[in-house]
Formats: C-alpha cells, structure tokens, sequence
C-alpha cells in the first residue's frame, strides 16, 4: 500500500501541532507501508518507504498578491500543484485545511479514498479573520468543502468529533473516527540537563511556571500573562513563544510582558520556536507547565510535557480534557466561552483561576513530582505512536477494500 500524506508542515519547517503529527505519524507509517508526503517548501528525499517531496506555491500568487487573503490563495495554487502528477497512491490523506482541497481534488482525479485529519476547524476559529482578512472565507469554503466529500475523517479526540458534527451536521457520524495524536516516548523523557535554561536566562534553581507555544489568540498565551499578577512577585514565568500570527498580537503580549514586569522581574520571553532538545530541557526542569489555551482539538504540547514529567495546568476546553486527568496528572482549569470566538467570557476570572492553580503546584513540589509520575504513565499506556499508527493503517485497508468492492459490484 502506498498513502499520499499532504501537509503544509514538514520538518525541517514545523511551527505547530499538525506538523508535529504529520513528521511522527510518516514514520511509523513507513515501517510497514510506502509513505509519500507532499507539504509546503524545498524538501525533497527518500529513505526507505519515506519519500519526501516539497512543493512551493505560485510565483505570481506569492510575488504578485498583496493583503491578508495572500496565503488562502496560495494554499489553492499548491493543492492544485500537489496533486498533478500522483502515481501509485491507494489513498490520500490531508491534514488541515492548507492542503485539503488536495484530498478532494485528488479523489476526484485518481479515484482513490480521501481521508481527511482534522487538527482544527476553522467555524471555531473566528479569529483568524485577523490573519487572513477576507481569505478566512476561503480557508473556511475549502475546509467545508473537503469535510462533505471525505471517505473518512480522523478527529483527534472525542471532543473534536462532536466540534465536527455541530459545525458540520451533514457528516455522517460513521464517517468520523477518533485516532488521538502520539509521542515519541524515546525522545520525549525527563532529562538533568540545564544547558538550554542558562543559555535564555532562566535560573535552574528557581522553580518556574513554563509555557510552549506560538503567539495566537488559539493558544491563550495572554490570558497567561495577566494572570501573572495574581501570582507572587519572585515567581519566574518562562514563555517559550514565537511565531506570532499577526504583527499586532505580537505587540499586544510585547505590551501586557512589559506591564507584568513591573511587579514581576522573573519573567524570561524565548522570542523563537525552540529546538526539540531544547523544549525537552525545558520541560524537564520547570516546576510546572500551563497550557491556557481557549480552543485546542487536542493539545499535543500537553503529550510532550507529561512525557518529561512536568505537571500541567491546562484549560479545560476541547481535547486537552482527553489528555490531562484533573487532580491526578494536573489541573484543569475550566471557563466560560464566548459560543463564537470560544474567548473567556470573563477573562479576568480565567487568569485568577489560572493564577491559584499555577500557585498550588508552585507551593507544592512532592504533589508536582507525583502529577508528573502520573502523567509519564498515562502518556506511556495511550498515547503512543505506534498504536496510533495502526489504527490509521486500519482505517486505509478498510476504505481500500470497500472502494474494491464498490468497484467489482
């Protein structure tokens, strides 16, 4: 068997969560069946049954396009390259909507099963009218479209799957199939080194509260910063958070850090996305991590931070309720939502409610180490990427064989 994998992510230019997943789950699909993985730049190899090839969009769309809507269209060109000259695929499967018209074209064209991850779903997304000005439109037509017409459509937990079928109650349920994200349990583990934290600052003998992730309204790093304030003056706070969407959120949380600072020295601003072994350090050491995000399908950040035994304090919203177990691998932390940008209705008690639970696991370190132990285990019992490979190869068989037999009745 031989699946065409199509992602805008691929190392070595991974930025989020679905590229994660895609360059973990290409691998351990390809010790057992033919990977070809078509994503976004000038990547290009083989090793083994893992072949490798990068696309770029349009030159007259990249060099001749002005606005917001810029990278809505250039997804269309690339979809629309990708997917010219496929041969030998029994299935395709796209991930995020940057690349789903492409499983859609592809179906049409070649005549083979469409499977589609959904990492996000841009209904619950409103926000990003603010990086894509009028282009949300069109990411939103192209995610809808490519939902209706898949074979099949893998949700990364069972709160995605209901997302799905209230923002698409067309989809049959039947359709839907809940495989979670993984972690490399070799590579993610608990480790002594501190180099990374001497090199950006932090003290590695002062307990400190650690957040991972870029700068999006999605992964409610501000509300993390307001709640600060609430927490004591010595208290360090490391933020690990770059790639910010929009110039003007970058300078929304440039300006709540400066104000937070007043009161609060210890806080230490990684203005990047980090090396693997350099996160791995980071949440090896921190006393606590905080995942506030206020939508999350799934929260693999959370994967990687219990791997190294850091206890979570994470908002409970989405899949992340799957992933980190209240009052025995963390916290979580639960909130009212605005039922159209999934913000905090009151954001004010949000980082308060943050700010306590960040405090008990500060005052607490044998509840930490106990959290963390915990965490290690459920992560080794569930989460791991060969069964979640499995799973996937499973669900390819089964569409192959009934798109057989459609085709023989």
């Amino acid at each position: 068997m031989r699946v065409g994998l199509f992602t805008r992510e691929y190392p070595p230019l991974v930025y989020g969560g679905a590229g994660v997943h895609v360059d973990y789950l290409s691998r351990e699909l390809a010790k057992e069946i033919e990977v070809e993985v078509h994503c976004w730049g000038p990547q290009n190899s083989d090793a083994g049954n893992l072949h490798v090839r990068g696309q770029e969009p349009w030159a007259e769309i990249s060099n001749g396009t002005e606005g917001k809507f810029k990278g809505a269209l250039e997804a269309l060109s690339l979809n629309l390259t990708q997917i010219k000259a496929l041969e030998g695929i029994d299935v395709v499967h796209t991930h995020t909507w940057y690349v789903s018209m492409a499983g859609y074209l592809a179906k049409k064209l070649y005549g083979v099963p469409f499977v589609l991850t959904t990492h996000s779903l841009e209904p619950f997304r409103a926000w990003k009218a603010e990086q894509l000005g009028s282009g949300y439109a069109m990411s939103s037509w192209m995610e809808r479209t490519a939902i209706l017409d898949a074979d099949a459509i893998v949700a990364v937990s069972q709160g995605t799957k209901a997302d799905i079928q209230a923002a698409y109650p067309d989809v049959d349920p039947k359709r839907i199939h809940v495989i979670y994200n993984g972690i490399d349990l070799a590579e993610y583990q608990k480790t002594g080194e501190t180099k990374a934290l001497t090199d950006y600052g932090v003290d590695p003998a002062v307990p400190y509260v650690l957040f991972v992730g870029r700068i999006t309204r999605q992964k409610g790093v501000t509300h993390l910063v307001d709640a600060i304030r609430h927490l004591p003056p010595e208290t360090q706070v490391v933020l690990c958070a770059g790639a910010p969407d929009t110039p003007e959120i970058a300078a929304e949380l440039r300006a709540k850090v400066d104000v937070a600072r007043k009161d609060h020295p210890r806080i230490v601003w990684i203005q990047k996305m980090v090396t693997k072994q350099e996160a791995i350090q980071l949440y090896s050491n921190c006393r606590v991590f905080c995942c506030p995000s206020v939508y999350e399908p799934f929260g693999i950040i959370n994967l990687e931070a219990m791997a190294c035994r850091a206890p979570v304090v994470a908002s409970a919203t989405g899949g992340i309720k799957e992933v980190v177990v209240d009052g025995e691998t963390g916290y979580l932390v639960p909130f009212d939502q605005d039922p159209v940008t999934s913000f905090p209705s009151d954001p004010e008690k949000f980082a308060r409610d943050l700010a306590s639970r960040l405090k008990q696991m500060l005052d607490d370190p044998d509840k930490c180490r106990r959290y963390g132990d915990a965490g290690r285990k459920r992560v080794e019992e569930i989460f791991s990427w060969t069964a979640i490979a499995q799973q996937t190869i499973r669900l390819y068989e089964q569409l192959v064989e009934e798109r057989r037999a459609s085709a023989g009745a």
